[in-house]
């Protein structure tokens, strides 16, 4: 990790600790747990809070092209330095919250979500608006992966069923400061042919 890119993570920390959520940017080690599932094959992948990129660029090289991202960051100096290391991206400086209201694809597309977000410092109104974003530009089998600072999932249950998904941790990796949780959220799988002997 670039020193530049601890100082601007810190300095952002400074000015809005509960936007940010973190005094340094995630490290190799997390970045490597929250892509491990993701490849050339996924398609279209969305990230939320990107920051400096220690997600992004472990997506290319995960063999994701960086044609196919598109990065949804708020603070506008992590998304003026995004813009100059993946120039081929789509960066969007906007707030996740509007992911709701907004037609980024042409439907359903994205393979993939990867979001740093600090959710447990983001209000159940505003969690539920972005969660409900996401899925509504994740097409069927994708998935959102995100980390916690700590063990628990930072969704609550009952946010959960409201918008049919399930969670499966991950991993949890002791090489980041703080140590993190990844976990992943999808759809809940429901039946598509009848059977009988669960009628």
């Amino acid at each position: 990790m670039p020193a530049s890119d601890a100082l601007s993570f810190l300095v952002a920390w400074t000015v809005a600790p509960f936007r940010v959520g973190s005094v340094t940017p995630s490290s190799s080690s997390l970045a490597a747990l929250m892509t491990r599932d993701i490849g050339p094959g996924t398609g279209p992948v969305l990230e939320l809070g990107p920051g400096t990129g220690p997600f992004t660029r472990a997506l290319l090289s995960r063999g994701v092209n960086e044609e196919d991202l598109t990065l949804i960051e708020s603070d506008a100096d992590f998304a003026a330095l995004l813009k100059r290391r993946f120039p081929a991206a789509r960066i969007l400086g906007m707030d996740a919250v509007g992911l709701r209201h907004l037609s980024l694809f042409q439907g359903p597309v994205v393979g993939a979500a990867v979001s740093g977000l600090p959710f447990r410092l983001i209000s159940p109104r505003k969690t539920f608006a972005i969660l409900d974003g996401v899925f509504a530009n994740l097409r069927p089998g994708g998935a959102l992966y995100q980390f916690t600072l700590g063990r628990r999932c930072p969704f609550d249950q009952s946010l959960l069923d409201r918008l049919d998904l399930e969670v499966t941790r991950v991993g949890h990796t002791f090489r980041n400061f703080p140590p993190a949780t990844v976990y992943r959220i999808a759809r809940i799988k429901t039946l598509s042919t009848y059977d009988w002997r669960f009628a």
